[in-house]
């Protein structure tokens, strides 16, 4: 079976872990730091093509594939780290099943927010829902939240896109119905158009893991401009988990981003001549494209309220929170009731 890389302190012995503060290999026992090397060539932009796409395999990783037993998630583990919470159900176990190959990453995003500051965070984030139950501001374990690098790809593209359409131009008309009152309308007359745009796509991200819900998921943005050369240390004290969307599928949804961005500009190169636009048709054509495979650091945590399962989300790189709760129904009551009060009283005043 195969084991990550451990790290031991030179000093005391103990073993080092990532440290999100100082960017190095820290001992959380006597503080001695290791720096850690970015070697910008293996970041690498690799060409997207047909035979990418079919035959990209996986390759041997230093760390261990592990199943949840509560929920089925497929987590890589790290020989320092001790996964016994789920990051994703919040069981507190963790077993080792099976043994997979993972696509070594070619780069990745670290964890800039310690495990400490995801309580303040959290704390921060329920204080703001007011209709969060008052409870759930206690229920916050900072022994229940996993640290966890999640993959995701990486697309590039220069894209030129042609288009037809109807661009519209407004105006005003004034009139005299059969009463002899005047009435001005915008009415607009139409006008065949056509147009060419570009852009350069650099890194549309597209998730690479199909365990964590996309509404969650897709609030948390990060910056990918400075990407670290991978290395087993940032996984030093963490978790990884291994990919499950293909190259293919992933460059799918990458297109429809595209294609949607492509379609705006479009639709605002048309509104910088006229006022309104309608029937637009796009021929986009992509060129230069370019894949890379990277994991982007989240904390991620689960709680029970009254029988029922709510998950967090929390950048490991900016501190952005994504997260469910469940709504008070005392509270909804009480603003149900302070509405139905000034709505009693507006109409009071207005008849008194």
């Amino acid at each position: 079976m195969d084991t990550a890389k451990t790290y031991y302190c030179q000093n005391c012995g103990a073993v080092m872990e990532f440290d999100a503060c100082s960017q190095n290999l820290k001992c959380p026992s006597c503080g001695n730091e290791i720096k850690i090397e970015h070697d910008e060539s293996k970041v690498i932009e690799h060409k997207l093509t047909r035979h990418a796409m079919n035959s990209i395999k996986a390759e041997e990783k230093q760390s261990t594939s592990m199943e949840c037993e509560g929920c089925g998630a497929l987590v890589e583990v790290d020989a320092t780290s001790t996964a016994t919470t789920c990051p994703y159900c919040g069981s507190n176990y963790v077993l080792a099943k099976k043994q997979t190959d993972a696509l070594i990453p070619d780069g990745v995003v670290p964890f800039r927010i310690n495990k400490i500051e995801t309580g303040e965070i959290y704390h921060k984030w329920i204080k703001s829902r007011w209709l969060a139950p008052n409870e759930l501001k206690s229920l916050y374990q900072a022994d229940k939240v996993q640290g966890i690098y999640i993959p995701f790809w990486t697309f590039d593209a220069d894209v030129h896109a042609s288009y037809n359409a109807m661009g519209g131009e407004d105006y005003e008309v004034t009139y005299k119905d059969d009463d002899g009152k005047m009435h001005t309308e915008i009415r607009t007359r139409w006008h065949h158009t056509s147009g060419h745009v570009h852009k350069f796509f650099d890194d549309v991200l597209v998730r690479a893991s199909d365990k964590l819900k996309p509404n969650l998921l897709n609030s948390l943005i990060y910056n990918t401009q400075n990407v670290s050369s991978f290395s087993p240390d940032y996984m030093s004290g963490y978790c990884a988990e291994v990919y499950t969307i293909d190259l293919e599928d992933a460059h799918k949804e990458a297109i429809n981003k595209m294609q949607c961005e492509m379609r705006h500009l479009c639709e605002r190169d048309v509104l910088r001549r006229y006022d309104r636009v309608s029937n637009l048709n796009m021929n986009a054509n992509y060129d230069k494209e370019t894949y890379k495979h990277i994991l982007v650091p989240i904390y991620s945590s689960a709680y029970y309220y009254k029988g029922r399962e709510y998950h967090i989300l929390i950048n490991g790189q900016s501190g952005v929170i994504s997260g469910e709760y469940p709504k008070s129904i005392f509270k909804i009551a009480a603003i149900v009731v302070v509405i139905i009060i000034i709505i009693v009283l507006a109409v009071y005043y207005v008849n008194s």
